[in-house]
């Protein structure tokens, strides 16, 4: 027999000073069997740093053709593909004929920097392509935030983060390795 997702229901309040966005989204997140509490996180915290009244968490893991993030426009249009991890170089490219932006959280350590240095000079022709990395240690930390029902905090200014659950709180700072143009 198949295991089910398991639910989660989160409140996640973002204040968002480097983009003038402040709002509370009320999230019903479905963790696929093979997620891992840091991946469950990494979502949510790639959810936050695009919050937008559009954005979507997706089926994801359980489904090859969708990200695990996207926002559409009100007409339809895919506006932003967020994937998380290590995708392969064929689903980076086809991310990137299929959003008008796409942004690729890895997360990993060195096994994310070895990705990375397989992958970056065939992306250099991707100009909606942008790839951010989270250290191994920020997201291992934030993994161990999760709870089945949380209210996450999320501020972000200057480029740095900070996560917070109940009264604990992770400091997360993004790297760039490619910027969209």
């Amino acid at each position: 027999m198949a295991q089910k997702s398991t639910i989660y229901k989160v409140e996640l309040s973002v204040s968002d000073m480097d983009r003038h966005y402040y709002e509370t989204h009320k999230l019903t997140v479905a963790k696929h069997p093979s997620e891992t509490d840091e991946r469950l996180m990494v979502r949510i915290l790639a959810f936050s740093l695009n919050a937008h009244e559009q954005l979507e968490m997706t089926k994801g893991l359980s489904t090859d053709y969708e990200p695990d993030i996207w926002q559409k426009s009100l007409s339809g249009e895919l506006e932003l593909w967020v994937a998380l991890g290590l995708p392969s170089e064929k689903v980076v490219r086809q991310s990137c004929g299929k959003g008008s932006k796409v942004i690729v959280y890895s997360y990993g350590g060195r096994t994310a920097e070895m990705w990375w240095e397989k992958l970056k000079n065939n992306t250099t022709r991707f100009d909606n392509l942008q790839v951010m990395n989270f250290s191994q240690e920020e997201t291992r930390d934030l993994g161990e935030l999760v709870n089945r029902s949380m209210k996450v905090q999320v501020n972000i200014q200057d480029g740095e983060v900070m996560v917070g659950v109940d009264d604990r709180i992770v400091y997360v700072t993004p790297i760039e390795w490619k910027n969209a143009a």
